[in-house]
């Protein structure tokens, strides 16, 4: 009996004067913080601190490639006003001062993801060692949920890695590996997985025998004393970080405003100053609508997680095989992001296209995907040698008979895709899967061509692939469990945001951008400037404005997508004038130099080309129109034919095409999602907009019938109160 018996999350063993305390959250996955945890880590600097015996302590982890993954995020949804949250926070920096100032120093062994409280609690650790294993990562990421830190990190990040670094950090919330925490001074050493518990065990003796002092001043290079060790320097940095944050977020996350004005608070002035504020803005942001619709996109995204993909009422008993090799149709920019996202997960990779100059050039877009990996130094040398060495290619379907998965990625013609799908399922093994990334042609009309239609499915990748996090995966009526839960699996592996759709045309993701897309161009029929378009939306919170998109995507290819939503959906989808005489001008875009925008000769984008307005209906003469206007003409066509998807089962469930707006097509995540946005605005509201609009174009905005239940029922997507999915 060592009288910790009492305990669930922690655990500890003391030899010879050095406590471990092994934090394993039993029943989950990650540690977290919670009330109950909490206690538990008082009573055990209680019994540390009063315990003569003990020199030193270290804070280990029980969970594999996870040290501290935060806070329990259910525990805000309790809050029921700001004062509640600062009182939150105020009890956290309560228990960071315990583990800073308590008689025993503490040594932080952290191996895998250390985020949040979990970052919070290992700067208040006279000591800091991590792994270097690749999954190990440091982060604040509290403003990807409309939060700030709230356990004292605006105030122990600045003066652990200097104020530029921690601006960084807690501004874009990006996760630090291992080395690079390593040289901003965020960790003390870097050691083996292998080794870190000797070693943290170690250190912790020699803090406690007074070999490591447990303050250590940061060093200050030539850079820091001129900008962060002076009030005049520490102004710039405050501005210039004050008013890129201004320029990127428009205003939309308040979070990143408080996060500057917490960081300021403590490094101006005393740090029971900084504290106090911190607690004060972290009540604030955790009340706010912003951090609410966060919330609920962070639980969206990990319920999906979750999600086999498979529909309720489906056989019990499902088969999840492992895709263990992939074949790849077609090496242009969406078949060579498929294979290098591929590579990096270990999966081998068979390319085919119908020239070996082709599969030269797939193969050296795999391995610029992969060197920009290694640039980032997010990879060793060996790692990328060893993950290009898994991308091969061929003209012929030699290498295609042991492939578990084939996935095609030639031109969007049905006739080519019919002969490819033949091809392939000629020297394929029984079971294998036939997926197809095509991102408007109707999944059943492919699978048409199929031996075994059952087999066939839609990936629907976006570009580009490395980095775009959404794939919609897309079942038509005859694809088995089995397939669908594999497919669904094999993208969480590639480390996708996976949402599965039923087969329609547009499938759901494009479905719902034909229509913003069209309306930007019947603004541009209507006489509105490009750039007010644009504008407008950015500040809405897309990404880019609709007008750029048009020009990223290639107008050939919004010309022909636009061409059978169009077909399927008659006149509300009919595209705009001005979009077909600007394509039939042989303006592509960016890839050909020309679009609605100027282009110089490496696609860098310039101004609008101001010669497009010659093509619109009404010519050169431009007129105003408020971003009000274009906002809500774009966004509620958007919203409207979302709604449209879960009243004709597209969707299986709201949440899909939530997250499949966010991840897709950048829907502003402030706002929740298109769906969310019925809810906030109101059913009934929603429908009387709707109805305006449509008296001022008829046809274009007839409100979904859906939308017109759940307004004379006054119902909502989503609860009111407790868990929003």
């Amino acid at each position: 009996m060592n009288g910790y018996e009492n305990m669930t999350a922690l655990s500890v063993a003391v030899t010879d004067g050095i406590a471990v305390v092994t934090f394993d959250l039993p029943g989950e996955p990650v540690n977290k913080f919670s009330p109950a945890v909490i206690t538990e880590f008082v009573a055990v600097f209680d019994r540390l601190d009063g315990d003569a015996s003990v020199r030193g302590a270290v804070l280990i982890s029980g969970k594999p490639d996870v040290f501290i993954a935060g806070a329990d995020i259910d525990q805000f949804l309790e809050f029921t006003s700001a004062a509640d949250a600062a009182r939150a926070s105020a009890e956290g920096h309560q228990l960071m001062n315990r583990l800073e100032q308590g008689r025993v120093p503490w040594v932080a062994a952290i191996n895998g993801a250390c985020l949040g409280g979990g970052l919070e609690v290992s700067l208040a650790c006279a000591y800091r060692i991590a792994s270097d294993s690749p999954r190990t990562v440091l982060a604040l990421p509290e403003v990807q949920l409309g939060l700030i830190p709230g356990a004292g990190g605006t105030q122990r990040l600045p003066r652990t890695v200097g104020l530029q670094v921690a601006l960084d950090m807690i501004l874009t919330g990006k996760n630090v590996r291992a080395r690079k925490a390593l040289q901003s001074a965020l960790v003390d050493e870097l050691v083996h997985p292998n080794i870190l518990r000797d070693v943290a065990i170690a250190r912790a003796k020699d803090l406690g025998a007074g070999k490591i002092a447990r303050r250590r001043e940061r060093p200050h290079g030539a850079k820091g004393v001129l900008l962060e060790d002076n009030p005049v320097g520490r102004a710039v940095v405050f501005r210039q970080a004050r008013e890129m944050t201004m320029k990127k977020s428009r205003g939309h996350y308040p979070a990143l405003l408080a996060a500057l004005e917490a960081v300021a608070a403590g490094y101006h002035g005393p740090v029971a100053a900084g504290f106090a504020t911190e607690a004060r803005l972290f009540g604030e942001m955790a009340m706010s609508a912003v951090c609410k619709q966060l919330i609920f996109l962070f639980y969206a995204t990990t319920s999906l997680k979750k999600d086999t993909g498979v529909a309720p009422g489906a056989p019990a008993g499902l088969n999840v095989a492992k895709v263990g090799k992939i074949g790849v149709l077609g090496t242009g920019f969406m078949g060579a992001g498929i294979a290098a996202i591929s590579a990096m997960q270990g999966v081998p990779v068979r390319f085919k296209d119908t020239t070996h100059v082709q599969v030269a050039k797939g193969i050296g877009a795999v391995r610029a995907v992969l060197k920009e990996r290694l640039t980032k130094r997010q990879v060793t040398r060996q790692q990328f040698a060893d993950q290009l060495s898994l991308v091969s290619g061929t003209v012929d379907y030699t290498g295609f008979g042991n492939a578990s998965m084939v996935i095609e990625a030639v031109f969007e013609d049905l006739s080519v895709k019919h002969a490819v799908l033949k091809e392939a399922e000629a020297v394929l093994p029984a079971g294998a899967i036939f997926a197809t990334n095509t991102s408007t042609i109707p999944i059943h009309t492919i699978a048409a061509a199929s031996r075994d239609p059952s087999r066939v499915i839609g990936m629907h990748f976006f570009s580009p692939v490395h980095k775009m996090p959404l794939l919609e995966v897309i079942v038509t009526p005859q694809t088995v469990s089995d397939v669908i839960a594999t497919t669904v699996a094999f993208g969480r592996k590639l480390g996708k945001t996976v949402i599965v759709v039923n087969d329609a045309p547009g499938f759901y993701v494009n479905r719902i951008l034909a229509p913003y897309i069209n309306e930007a161009g019947k603004l541009l029929d209507d006489g509105a400037r490009i750039e007010d378009i644009d504008r407008a939306m950015l500040d809405y919170g897309f990404p880019v404005g609709p007008v750029t998109l048009l020009d990223e995507v290639g107008l050939d290819i919004a010309g022909k997508s636009g061409s059978i939503m169009a077909a399927a959906f008659g006149d509300r989808m009919q595209p705009s004038s001005t979009l077909g005489k600007v394509l039939a001008a042989g303006r592509l875009g960016r890839k050909g130099r020309k679009g609605f925008y100027t282009y110089d000769e490496h696609g860098k984008k310039g101004g609008v080309d101001q010669t497009v307005y010659q093509l619109t209906p009404t010519g050169t003469a431009r007129r105003e129109f408020s971003a009000a206007e274009i906002q809500e003409r774009l966004a509620l066509a958007m919203v409207n034919e979302a709604v449209r998807c879960v009243e004709e089962g597209i969707l299986r469930a709201p949440r899909d095409g939530d997250v499949g707006a966010v991840f897709g097509i950048g829907f502003p995540p402030f706002r929740g999602g298109p769906l969310r946005v019925v809810d906030t605005i109101g059913a009934a509201a929603l429908v009387e907009r709707l109805e305006a609009l449509n008296a001022r174009f008829p046809g274009r905005y007839a409100p979904a019938a859906k939308l017109l239940a759940m307004a004379a029922n006054h119902e909502t997507f989503y609860p009111a109160t407790g868990k929003p999915v």
